[in-house]
């Protein structure tokens, strides 16, 4: 099977699925390995597919606009040195960070994606962020920035907002920013 005709069956398989669907099953569906997958939902969402990852699977969002999985957009505020603890709150309450956004005044809205689905992946985030290889975006906003979070229910997103809420790292939205999410 050429990429092309994988890629369509990627689509095809996260269509007709009600639930996520991890990228293991993805890959034994097209007959190729996980990392492949992983490449293949990379250029899924450049060719502009909306395709979340989860700590369940990957969700094509569908025509409404809305994940089969919960997610919730916040707006967080801290420096550099509250990093490790805002990701691994949200990923101890079960949360995934799917990407980090700032609206920069004048770059605009500027997003990354990062999956970080437990404290391995913060430790390898961290890691990358401390040998040099970049900044986070946070660096460019005075500290304020979004987080597009996954988990299992509404519950849970509302158990992690709050604790984010009680550590003082949620922000208010701002009435300009309410169009971002």
């Amino acid at each position: 099977m050429k990429g092309g005709e994988r890629r369509e069956r990627i689509v095809a398989e996260l269509q007709a699925s009600a639930t996520p669907v991890s990228g293991s099953s993805l890959a034994k569906a097209v007959g190729v390995s996980r990392q492949v997958v992983v490449q293949d939902i990379a250029l899924l969402r450049a060719d502009g597919h909306d395709i979340v990852a989860t700590s369940r699977g990957y969700v094509l969002l569908g025509g409404s606009g809305e994940p089969q999985v919960p997610t919730r957009l916040v707006k967080v505020c801290h420096g550099l040195d509250d990093l490790a603890d805002e990701l691994t709150t949200i990923v101890d309450l079960g949360g995934a960070v799917l990407n980090v956004m700032v609206n920069h005044r004048v770059y605009g809205k500027i997003t990354g994606d990062l999956d970080i689905r437990n404290r391995r992946d913060v430790e390898r985030y961290l890691e990358n962020i401390r040998s040099g290889k970049s900044y986070p975006l946070l660096t460019v906003t005075s500290g304020y920035h979004f987080h597009r979070i996954a988990a299992d229910s509404e519950e849970q997103l509302d158990e992690i907002e709050a604790a984010l809420h009680e550590k003082g790292y949620l922000a208010e939205v701002l009435p300009y920013e309410g169009d971002l999410k």
